[in-house]
């Protein structure tokens, strides 16, 4: 299991949404091996004032929140961001600079989903990763 929070300013997060997500959840599929239909993404699009970021960013900056249940490998996760790195700046444009990530574990006990605590309910694709 895993939910995705995408964060950018309204102008130039609105009119990519739909490409970024697909970017993004190619880039699951390839390094944790997630079914193809486990997508849970979330866009926060916020106006301009509203999203403070370091210098030598521009307007594209994003930032991308991925939280999931607790077990993949390091490596997983490292051809995870790489994979989104090099994949968002080819297909979507946003350069490495413009682009920030963040991975968020939580054990499977914390999860609730179908009516069940996490480490209660069957996946059909593995976490060990």
């Amino acid at each position: 299991m895993s939910q995705i929070k995408i964060y950018g300013i309204k102008t130039c997060l609105n009119p990519i949404k739909q490409k970024l997500s697909d970017v993004i959840h190619a880039c699951v599929v390839e390094a944790l091996q997630f079914p193809v239909d486990k997508r849970a993404h979330r866009f926060f699009p916020l106006d301009k004032e509203d999203m403070i970021y370091p210098s030598g960013r521009t307007d594209a900056y994003t930032i991308i929140e991925i939280t999931m249940i607790k077990g993949r490998s390091v490596q997983a996760k490292k051809q995870l961001i790489r994979l989104l790195f090099d994949n968002i700046r080819d297909q979507v444009g946003i350069s490495h600079q413009d682009i920030e990530i963040c991975i968020y574990e939580n054990p499977a006990h914390d999860w609730g989903f179908r009516g069940l605590h996490g480490d209660e309910v069957e996946l059909n694709y593995k976490i060990n990763v």
